[in-house]
């Protein structure tokens, strides 16, 4: 896997990943121009652990009818100012077993997520289930 970041003048950064799509990040105090790389870092976690989950229950035929996967993180007050703490919150929409989303949720915390287990290096990583 190939990516870069090029400076763009102030706080700006266009990141490219190797499959050519771009990402301007803001390193700026307010991220006025985009996110800010750690806060992609937190998104990419939602994200990957979001695949996971659908691909599960999909494959449990379980009636998903929508995800939504929040995260909030407390980083080290010192740099690098890496993540200590994540919890994330799946929100589920449909009439999914309570025991098919908690493996599913499980399954991604602990084999499948590979965001989620690099952060665990640095990072305590808890997560709740809601139903919407």
């Amino acid at each position: 896997m190939i990516a870069s970041a090029e400076w763009k003048g102030g706080t700006l950064y266009d990141g490219t990943s190797q499959s050519g799509h771009t990402v301007r990040f803001d390193a700026g105090s307010e991220h006025v121009g985009g996110p800010s790389p750690m806060e992609m870092v937190l998104a990419a976690l939602c994200g990957c652990t979001s695949v996971d989950v659908v691909s599960i229950l999909q494959k449990k035929r379980e009636p998903l009818e929508g995800l939504l996967v929040t995260a909030t993180a407390e980083q080290a007050s010192e740099a690098p100012r890496v993540f200590t703490k994540i919890h994330l919150t799946y929100r589920i929409r449909g009439k999914v077993a309570q025991k098919a989303a908690d493996d599913a949720v499980a399954l991604s915390k602990n084999k499948y997520c590979s965001v989620s287990k690099m952060l665990e290096k640095s990072a305590s990583v808890d997560y709740s289930i809601a139903w919407e």
